[in-house]
Order: C-alpha cells, then sequence, then structure tokens
C-alpha cells in the first residue's frame, strides 16, 4: 500500500455494528510491509499494519521532512 505522510486513511468497519476508522498518517516506517504512525481521529496514535482490502488511502498534502 503506497501512503505518504499527511495522507488520510480509511479503515472499513469489520463488522455490522461497527464504524469506519479515521486518521492521517504521521509517519511512514520502513519494513517489508507497509506500515504507518497513523494519528486516528479520536485522538489515539498507533502503529497500522493494512491487511488486504481493509483500508484505502486519501491523498493529503504532504508534510515536510
Amino acid at each position: 500500500m503506497d501512503a505518504n505522510r499527511g495522507d488520510r486513511i480509511v479503515v472499513e468497519a469489520e463488522g455490522v455494528d461497527q464504524v469506519e476508522r479515521t486518521g492521517t498518517i504521521e509517519d511512514v516506517l520502513d519494513g517489508e510491509t507497509s506500515r504507518f504512525l497513523v494519528r486516528w481521529d479520536d485522538g489515539r496514535t498507533t502503529i497500522y499494519v493494512p491487511s488486504a482490502g481493509s483500508a484505502r488511502i486519501e491523498r493529503g498534502e504532504s508534510v515536510g521532512v
């Protein structure tokens, strides 16, 4: 999954009784798989590893290094 700092990430709900999660990618972490440091809209910050088809990226304004 190709993403950059400043992009928005939308994670699909896993069940009918759940809602999708949205956040801003704070950093793209090095490694063999896509891993992102995400600041979620609810204020939490986590490392997120997307699984197949579970998330989409909405391009944002890239944050300078």
